[in-house]
Parts: structure tokens; C-alpha cells; sequence
């Protein structure tokens, strides 16, 4: 029940009927028994100066993630931002502060997350929030092809970028855009791994990948039989690597299916998105204990009953 009590946190963003976030972070409330509701502000890019100094004005507004089309925007209207998302150049979690807001980038942890059961977690998020090392991998001998240049993509850079990994090759079709992307970086440490190639490069890069990342949209539903990386092209990758897509529905992704039928270690968007979350809640409520379990499980519920919902 919500009362004149109840905390609040949310999502700003625009549109944001899609978005899963009030789904996964309310069922983590209820089941913590908290006195909080997360729920979803749609903002227009115009509007949001004036949304951001409003929401000073709101006592029982501990926090609010960021989505489309504001983490880039919202930057300039922070008084803090962390390292990681600065180097990632988008923020997705604010919090208060004694001045105004601050921002941070759960992406980047949400994308480490199944990663870091190989690996131990980056020594700049181990000191951002506290983590333990978890069993160790060599990332340093690691070259890691990402499938993309947008948004997701930047997150993705910046992760490789925090385990050490010898190369990040980013691969796209336009040319003057892969350009633009790789200038972004210049004054980031991840400029000395990164390198730029066009798609016709492909079937070479993937005989050299250990980590295959796809940050495209193809093979998202309602397109569940496409795939960025063709079965031919999929068996140029080495067996043992890691083939990590960032799409969540539908699951697994055609990408996934035929990577893991090549012996490869395939990895889902789903725990990005649960991971980046459960991150988030963590800062809002100052501890580490959150209820990662039902987080995951509400989000496949949902899909679940959307799937039932679309094939009825």
C-alpha cells in the first residue's frame, strides 16, 4: 500500500511503455517488505532541465534510473558523476547528494556481471562498490570482437576496457560512424585497445575472438530468426569462446543458438538487465543485500506471460 510514507524511486525516459525496470525492482521491494514504489516518469528530451530541478523538490524521491533518450543529456545536470560513466559518456542511475544528484553506469556492471564468474571485477568498480573478487581469468590475453557501434556498444567498450583485455574491435557497417566512435575515446585508456573494422572484416575477426559480443539490435523479437553473425560465418569462431548477446527476448536468440552449437559459452541480455538493476537498487538503498533471485525470476515470469499473451 502507498502512503504519504511511502519512498520513491523510478525510471525517466521517453516513450517507456516498454521498459521492465518497474517490474523487476517492485517485486524486489515486496519481497524485501520496504516501504518504497518504483515507479516510471515519462520526460520529454525538452522537458528534462526542468524535470531534474523538480525532482530536487521531492523529499521522498531517493533516486531514479535513466533510459532513453536522457543518458547522455542528463550528464551536465549532475553535480557528481563516476569515473565509469564518464568514460562510458552516459549515466543510467542517479542518486541524491548533499548538492544536487549524482550519476553512475550500471550497464557496464550489468554487462560484467556473468563475466565475473570468470574473472575477478575490475579493480575501478571493486572500489565503487565494494565487491569481492571472484575466480580468475586471463583477460590480458583476451581479444574481444563487439558487434555494434550505438549506445549498448559504449558499455560494452568500457567493460572490456575495465577486465584488461588485450583487444576490443568494434565492428560496424558504416564507416564514418565506426570513425566518430573511435575518436569518442581518444582520451580514454581503452583508446590503446580499440580499433575499429568494417563488416566485410568479419570472418577473419571472429577466427580471433575469445569474447563475441552483440550490441545489435538483429534477432531482437519480432525477428527471431535472424542473427548478425550467419551459421557459416559462426563456425569461424573458436571453441571455449564466449559469445555474449545483449538481447533478452527472445531467449535464446538465434545468435546464441547457433554460437553454443559450436561449442561456444553463451551468455543472454536478461542477466545484463537484472544485473544493471540489482546494482542500482544496491546504491538507492545503501546495501548489498538485494534480492537478485526474484529480480530475475519476475522478469522471466513476464516474458513468459507476454509470449502466452502474443501466441493466444
Amino acid at each position: 500500500m502507498i502512503t504519504g510514507k511511502t519512498k520513491l524511486l523510478g525510471i525517466i525516459g521517453h516513450p517507456l511503455e516498454h521498459s521492465l525496470s518497474p517490474v523487476m525492482q517492485n517485486a524486489a521491494l515486496a519481497h524485501m517488505g520496504l516501504d518504497y514504489a518504483y515507479v516510471p516518469f515519462s520526460i520529454k528530451p525538452e522537458n528534462l532541465p526542468d524535470a531534474i530541478a523538480s525532482f530536487t523538490a521531492i523529499d521522498n524521491l531517493v533516486g531514479f534510473n535513466a533510459t532513453i533518450p536522457h543518458k547522455q543529456a542528463i550528464i551536465p545536470l549532475l553535480s557528481q558523476v563516476s569515473d565509469i560513466a564518464q568514460a562510458v559518456g552516459a549515466v543510467n542511475t542517479v542518486w541524491r547528494n548533499e548538492k544536487g544528484w549524482s550519476g553512475t553506469n550500471t550497464d557496464v556492471e550489468g554487462f560484467l556481471a556473468p563475466l565475473n564468474n570468470l574473472s575477478p571485477l575490475p579493480p575501478l568498480l571493486k572500489e565503487e562498490r565494494g565487491s569481492q573478487n571472484l575466480s580468475p581469468r586471463n583477460w590480458h590475453q583476451t581479444t574481444a570482437v563487439i558487434l555494434g557501434y550505438g549506445g549498448a556498444a559504449r558499455a560494452v567498450v568500457a567493460g572490456c576496457a575495465s577486465l584488461g583485455c588485450a583487444k576490443i574491435i568494434v565492428v560496424g557497417r558504416n564507416e564514418q560512424k565506426l570513425n566518430d566512435f573511435l575518436d569518442s575515446w581518444r582520451n580514454s585508456t581503452a583508446i590503446g585497445q580499440l580499433s575499429v573494422h568494417n563488416w566485410q572484416e568479419l570472418p577473419e575477426l571472429l577466427s580471433k575472438a575469445d569474447l563475441l559480443v552483440n550490441t545489435t539490435p538483429v534477432g531482437m523479437y519480432p525477428h527471431v530468426d535472424e542473427s548478425p553473425v550467419s551459421g557459416d560465418e559462426m563456425d569461424l569462431l573458436p571453441k571455449g569462446a564466449i559469445a555474449y548477446d545483449l538481447i533478452y527476448t527472445p531467449n535464446p536468440t538465434q545468435f546464441l543458438k547457433l554460437a553454443e552449437e559450436r561449442g561456444a559459452i553463451a551468455i543472454d541480455g536478461l542477466e545484463m538487465l537484472v544485473q544493471q538493476g540489482a546494482s542500482a537498487l544496491r546504491i538507492w538503498l545503501q546495501q548489498q543485500d538485494v534480492p537478485v533471485d526474484v529480480m530475475r525470476q519476475s522478469l522471466r515470469q513476464h516474458l513468459r506471460l507476454e509470449t502466452s499473451a502474443r501466441l493466444s
